[in-house]
């Protein structure tokens, strides 16, 4: 049997057709595997990149090397704040303490006037 650029070859059409369905369907599968292939590659890669970020952050924010966020320096300045407030508060706590004192101390004087101002008017009205 000699084959050349002239042989004819006698096949029902039907059987073409099945040839041709059957390498289009398989081209189709081909590429559609290579197409999800190439998604899920993108994917692990954009994961892969994802997890070393969330490393990076997880090691070197708590150590202070990324600075702070705008919500974090608003705390800070809060606690200041609150901080100066406190030292205030305690150092009026601490002058009223010296005020009991001085209104006990205040308190007695009074009370020994009184007696003063009554031992006079007792000792005045008797001469």
């Amino acid at each position: 049997m000699k084959v050349n650029d002239n042989t004819s070859i006698s096949m029902p059409i039907r059987n073409m057709l099945a040839i041709i369905a059957a390498v289009a369907v398989g081209a189709w599968a081909y590429f559609g595997i290579n197409e999800q292939l190439n998604k899920h590659s993108t994917q692990l890669e954009l994961f892969q990149k994802d997890l070393e970020h969330n490393t990076e952050f997880r090691i070197k924010y708590p150590r202070g090397e990324l600075g702070q966020s705008s919500g974090e320096a608003e705390l800070f300045m809060l606690v200041e704040h609150i901080a100066g407030l406190l030292e205030e508060v305690e150092e009026e706590v601490k002058s009223m303490r010296d005020n009991a004192v001085n209104i006990e101390f205040l308190q007695e004087r009074t009370k020994k006037l009184t007696e003063d101002v009554e031992k006079l008017i007792r000792n005045g009205s008797g001469h």
